[in-house]
């Protein structure tokens, strides 16, 4: 009897969990009643372990019972504290993968959540999403450029997304020794992590050190936030993690959490052991016979051999002869390999229609660079493509994104540029973005949009035809200048010839009328396509948007609010009253000039840039008067607001309306 209530005694100071409090303490999870799904499991030794080395999936682990976290009538989230110890374990030393998260959350099960580096909480739709209601600490060892990961080993403070609101590589400072000490999460060894938030305060501290070390007094992180927004009455508490392409293993081997109050201290001494990886290889050998060890460096050198011959095949290029010419533009495939880290998803910037953008660092130069893979199985048509992206890649002016070279392998192509840190511009536009561009930087870009797209038109010693201009084509450099890029379709011809494009390219929304019919690309459905890129940026919305049953046409919307004398409530709305009205109008006005269904009714770039540079005033646009019939918009039936690229040559006729009344551009009736 004595025995059994020592036992009881001892599991309930081992696991002692108050739901009405949130108050509760794990020293270890041997008799531990946790909701686990996914790879999370409890080890015999009494180890909560996240993942496993299996790839692409997630985990959770969560407290089983909801917690009370508004229990005052003004609905303020108390001070709560928690702590917990860790390991990471990578399957190879030194490369890390997807973290894992401490996670306060308003349910334990995340539908649609996706792996690697969204950690199970996320995925793309809903990143950043303020209806999610999630607060987290991310632990993580990979880098994410999309998410701007300050490196590959630090501890962030996340809010409803995976955009870091505070992070700071993992360290501590510990108390009487100055210095701040660096600290390797994938080390394979125990360290303690205490997140603290003041409910007074509205302050966010996380501390890190290693379990032998007391609590530092600095901590990692401090953020001042009101948590009482993000959370609702009930809400769960515990962890999340996913693996990538390269597998680490999540250890949690203890953890304490407590409302109102500072969580308990963790009894070290009861905690559970690690697994030992390397006693244990050291066992398995010293029980293998000599010709098993004799077999074994057999197999290492015919796998080297294999695997020599079969790289050496994987970074084999035909060069043919008509290549020759163009040997300083073409990059070998085994750099842009090593630049993209193999083409990584984590190296990712974006995708569409005609091929994924990976970011690379070219290995010897060091030099930052985009490169694009292009599908491109027609053999007959590769050697014209290829020069033409080598003359195109002689282009040089401020505003246009470079095109260093090229690379080709099998059927596939692979397009070189300078990388632009910044992405492209229809992030800083669309979906609730997380930055919102004022409008002088907005007019800026569309300046320098509108002097290189002149320069291709105009300026070098062919005519350009860009074919693609639209917001997601357009990045952003250090500066926050606008380049005009993706030169994948691009087309050119000598001065005073016609051009002979016989495909129809482009997206839905930015294709000329005279375009869809005749699939024939002109520097005037250029203008065309620069005019519906001015709404876009002008009003924060995308040429053809789906409302209802019935898709709103932009240029339609801009125009009704010019009909009814206030074209300025056409504007973006995020940009509040940060504007300049005339330089605003002007854009609005100047868009609609362009997207004009004669061809020969809209101005060309180089009287663009003269509007707006101010050389030609606002006035002298009085004579080109709009009126019913002659400004259409053009669109596919079946069209998807997604913005798709349209690669191939249709005959499909392509409806077009216009609800536009009577008018002058000029402002008046």
């Amino acid at each position: 009897m004595l025995f059994v209530i020592v036992l009881a005694v001892s599991l309930l100071a081992n696991t002692a969990p108050t739901q009405e409090t949130g108050d509760f303490t794990y020293n270890g999870f041997r008799s531990a009643t946790l909701s686990l799904d996914g790879l999370a499991a409890l080890t015999g030794n009494g180890l909560l372990r996240l993942t496993n080395l299996t790839k692409q999936k997630v985990s959770h682990a969560f407290y089983p019972d909801p917690i009370a976290f508004k229990n005052s009538p003004d609905g303020a989230v108390p001070s709560f504290s928690t702590t917990f110890v860790f390991a990471i374990s990578p399957e190879y030393a030194a490369v890390g993968s997807p973290g894992f998260t401490f996670v306060v959350a308003p349910r334990r099960e995340f539908p649609g959540a996706r792996p690697g580096h969204f950690f199970g909480l996320f995925n793309e739709t809903n990143d950043g999403n303020f209806t999610n209601h999630i607060f987290a600490v991310e632990i993580d060892t990979i880098q994410n450029t999309e998410v701007q990961d300050i490196n590959d080993n630090h501890v962030g403070i996340d809010v409803n997304g995976l955009l870091s609101l505070n992070s700071s590589p993992a360290g501590y400072t510990e108390n009487n020794i100055p210095g701040f000490r660096n600290l390797s999460l994938i080390s394979g060894k125990a360290l303690q992590i205490w997140v603290d938030y003041d409910g007074v305060q509205k302050q966010i501290r996380v501390t890190l050190a290693p379990v032998n070390v007391d609590k530092p007094n600095t901590p990692l992180l401090s953020l001042s936030f009101n948590l009482s927004p993000i959370f609702k009455e009930n809400m769960y508490v515990g962890f999340s993690s996913s693996t990538g392409a390269f597998l680490t293993t999540h250890y949690i081997l203890g953890w304490s959490f407590k409302v109102n109050g500072q969580a308990h201290r963790l009894d070290l001494s009861q905690l559970p052991r690690l697994p030992d990886m390397k006693k244990k290889q050291k066992s398995i050998l010293l029980t293998t016979g000599l010709p098993f060890i004799c077999l074994f460096f057999l197999s290492i050198v015919v796998f080297v051999m294999a695997y020599a011959i079969r790289k050496r095949r994987k970074f084999t290029e035909v060069l043919e002869d008509w290549e020759r010419d163009y040997s300083p533009h073409r990059f070998k495939y085994k750099d842009l390999y090593v630049a993209t880290k193999g083409f990584r998803d984590q190296e990712l910037l974006g995708a569409g229609g005609f091929g994924s953008v990976y970011r690379g660092v070219l290995p010897t130069s060091k030099t930052e660079i985009a490169v694009k893979r292009v599908s491109h199985e027609s053999r007959q048509g590769m050697r014209q493509f290829i020069a033409e992206i080598i003359s195109i890649g002689r282009l040089r002016h401020r505003n246009i994104v470079t095109l260093l070279g090229y690379c080709r392998r099998k059927g596939e192509l692979l397009l070189v540029y300078d990388y632009m840190p910044n992405g492209s511009l229809d992030k800083y536009l669309y979906n609730q973005p997380r930055v919102t561009l004022s409008w002088s930087l907005r007019f800026g870009v569309i300046k320098g949009v509108a002097y290189g797209l002149s320069y291709l038109h105009e300026g070098w010693e062919q005519v350009v035809i860009h074919r693609d201009i639209k917001a997601s084509n357009v990045l952003l450099d250090s500066e926050l200048n606008g380049r005009l890029g993706d030169f994948g379709l691009a087309r050119l011809y000598d001065h005073g010839t016609d051009p002979r494009t016989t495909h129809l390219v482009g997206t839905f929304g930015y294709l000329a009328p005279e375009n869809t019919r005749s699939a024939r690309a002109t520097t005037s459905t250029d203008v065309f396509a620069f005019g519906a890129f001015l709404l876009e940026v002008a009003c924060g919305r995308r040429p053809i948007e789906t409302r209802g049953e019935e898709p709103l046409i932009l240029v339609d919307w801009v125009f009704s609010c010019w009909d009814k004398g206030d074209i300025l409530e056409a504007r973006d709305p995020n940009l509040g009253t940060d504007f300049v009205a005339k330089e605003v109008e002007l854009v609005l006005q100047l868009g609609l000039l362009c997207s004009q269904s004669q061809p020969t009714a809209r101005p060309s770039m180089r009287q663009v840039v003269q509007y707006l540079d101010g050389d030609l005033a606002l006035e002298e646009l009085s004579y080109l008067g709009i009126s019913k019939g002659k400004l259409e918009y053009a669109y596919h039936e079946g069209f998807s607001t997604s913005g798709t690229s349209c690669p191939a040559s249709t005959d499909k006729a392509f409806s077009q309306t216009s609800s536009v009344a009577n008018s002058v551009l000029s402002g008046g009736r």
